[in-house]
């Protein structure tokens, strides 16, 4: 069979395109939960990582984020601005910034404690497929690095 182009340039054979929308969908949903908090989907997953390890480098964030510094840098800043973190320049190498959280950064947390359960109850999965999904997605994550 020869390969025909035209089919595989629809819209509806890509993958990428559902993992894209459902991606937005998903993030969507915190929209709500967290606009009351002035914060943003991006804001939240930093928060998300320091409050299971305070005290991380840009680039250690970054990593585990996924995410470059042109995104971090103005994010982290607009959380420095709103009193929620400290950036300061580490002891050992002053190239390096350490993110810690301040009092109200650490307070947002159970401020936040109910949003993943709001969220996960807007998603229509159930929980078995919900861990397929994720597990899926983490392979195919890990095979991208």
């Amino acid at each position: 069979m020869k390969y025909d182009y035209r089919e595989a340039m629809k819209l509806e054979n890509q993958l990428c395109f559902p993992l894209y929308a459902a991606a937005r969908g998903v993030i969507n949903l915190y929209t709500p939960l967290l606009k009351p908090f002035g914060l943003t989907y991006t804001q939240y997953i930093v928060f998300l990582v320091l409050w299971e390890q305070d005290g991380v480098t840009v680039g250690a964030l970054g990593e585990r984020l996924m995410l470059d510094n042109g995104t971090l840098s103005p994010l982290l800043k607009k959380m420095q601005k709103a009193g929620y973190i400290e950036r300061t320049r580490s002891s050992e190498d002053e190239r390096v910034v350490v993110i810690t959280l301040t009092e109200p950064g650490r307070a947002l947390q159970y401020l936040l404690k109910d949003v993943p359960t709001k969220a996960a109850n807007c998603v229509v999965l159930s929980p078995e497929k919900a861990k397929t999904l994720y597990t899926l997605l983490y392979e195919l994550l890990d095979r991208k690095n």
